[in-house]
């Protein structure tokens, strides 16, 4: 089974929300915020990632496999087709703690909550400032040619 592993187009993302999200929360797309990066098996959507632009900086997150497809790398393919297209970006995610060494493989390093921009930071409000408590590490990819935080 090969997958293909690529941007998806705006009229594209409903497929996202009606394939894959209804099953992660329910999530929904934002066509003015949002890149969507899907994996297909044939035409079949089986994961996506999302980068949602925020006012003070891009996040990865959304990034779901069903079930019967993943330990397939899968979520590889598809966090590695971010990196490569969002390119010189610094990227910020919310790791779960159990998938921190999977993203410190992309560059990804811990970041004291403290340091989130405002708008990012906002979205785990309701862990009032403890989100490792929440299961939740903030992470920030920063392209190897900057170097400051």
């Amino acid at each position: 089974m090969g997958v293909e592993v690529r941007e998806l187009r705006q009229d594209e993302f409903h497929r996202v929300e009606d394939e894959v999200w209804v099953h992660y929360n329910q999530q929904k797309t934002d066509p003015d915020a949002d890149r969507i990066f899907g994996a297909f098996s044939d035409d079949r959507l089986v994961g996506v990632a999302r980068v949602k632009r925020h006012r003070d900086g891009l996040e990865v997150d959304g990034v779901f496999v069903l079930e019967e497809f993943r330990h397939q790398g899968i979520a590889r393919k598809l966090i590695g087709c971010i990196i490569r297209e969002m390119g010189d970006e610094r990227l910020w995610l919310h790791s779960t703690l159990e998938l921190i060494g999977f993203y410190s493989t992309f560059g990804f390093r811990p970041v004291p909550e403290k340091k989130l921009p405002p708008t990012i930071r906002d979205r785990f409000i309701f862990c009032m400032g403890l989100m490792d408590g929440c299961g939740i590490c903030p992470m920030l990819r920063i392209p190897p040619r900057r170097t400051r935080v």
